[in-house]
């Protein structure tokens, strides 16, 4: 009895809220205010949430793939169309603002997914040429959809292996890749997750070997990775040529350890390490040099 009691309670003050609530907003002077300020709020959130889901279709040669995908909409509107396997985490948003190209420099962003690092770049400023290299067709294709419905005409989608990748070599100032974290241990069923986490099919030697390919002398590699893995990467960077300048560890309060390592290399530098303040994520937000 004092359940129900309590749930018809609850009923009629939800009931004389609502009612408040539209006669608040019958008339136009408060209709217009809420509109003037759902516009001017900026649509970014540092951990992304989807907020709208658009069907459409991909042409693939002489079929179609059709998907839903979802829209993100970065700070400066730049749209990202992302689907459940091909997403984007704050591992790829810390990733393009540690390497942000300059405005008319040539970069590259290498397992690019759904051409995260690349949009973000174009939010940030970047307009000069940058090639989003992908290997799965989902993917790319995506990116070629933002690219062709805002017109992002200095950004070039290429469906393609990095490891048999040849254009442009030695022109690039910047290359940035988020690769596959894991060697070993079980591996997602779904295949678009497996390629994207565990290195099938681009193994930590070939992003470097393809890096180095595609910089000019000075040019800039920049790559996030696990910090069990730091040795290593450092390791197989200066292997191939390319000299770690800067490293910095993302970390979820100052006390804790550190979940993700960002290192800079360049190519054919002299040896010199910077290592940086941390990045602090804290409610949502990215904090630099805390």
């Amino acid at each position: 009895i004092l359940r129900d009691c309590l749930q018809r309670k609850q009923s009629s003050e939800n009931n004389f809220r609502s009612r408040e609530i539209k006669n608040i907003f019958q008339s136009s002077t408060a209709k217009e205010a809420l509109h003037k300020m759902l516009r001017s709020r900026p649509p970014f959130c540092f951990m992304h949430k989807f907020r709208r889901k658009i069907p459409c279709i991909f042409w693939k040669g002489n079929d179609t793939l059709s998907m839903e995908h979802s829209t993100e909409v970065l700070y400066n509107r730049t749209m990202v169309y992302c689907t459940p396997e091909h997403r984007f985490g704050s591992d790829a948003l810390l990733l393009a603002r540690f390497c942000e190209p300059k405005r008319s420099q040539k970069a590259a962003d290498l397992c690019s997914g759904c051409g995260i690092v690349a949009l973000e770049w174009h939010d940030r400023g970047h307009r000069g040429p940058c090639t989003a290299l992908e290997l799965q067709p989902e993917g790319s294709a995506l990116l070629a959809a933002a690219v062709e419905e805002q017109q992002l005409t200095h950004i070039t989608p290429a469906c393609a292996d990095l490891r048999t990748w040849r254009q442009d070599e030695g022109q690039f100032d910047v290359c940035a890749c988020n690769p596959p974290y894991f060697t070993e241990g079980p591996q997602s069923k779904n295949a678009a997750h497996a390629l994207a986490r565990h290195e099938n099919t681009c193994a930590l030697e070939d992003v470097c070997a393809c890096g180095f390919r595609l910089l000019k002398d000075g040019g800039r590699l920049a790559l996030c990775h696990r910090p069990e893995r730091l040795a290593e990467v450092l390791a197989v960077l200066r292997a191939h040529r390319l000299e770690p300048k800067r490293l910095a560890f993302v970390k979820n309060a100052p006390e804790n350890a550190p979940w993700l390592f960002l290192v800079e290399a360049q190519k054919n530098r002299k040896t010199g390490l910077r290592v940086e303040p941390d990045v602090l994520i804290r409610a949502g937000a990215a904090l630099y040099g805390r």
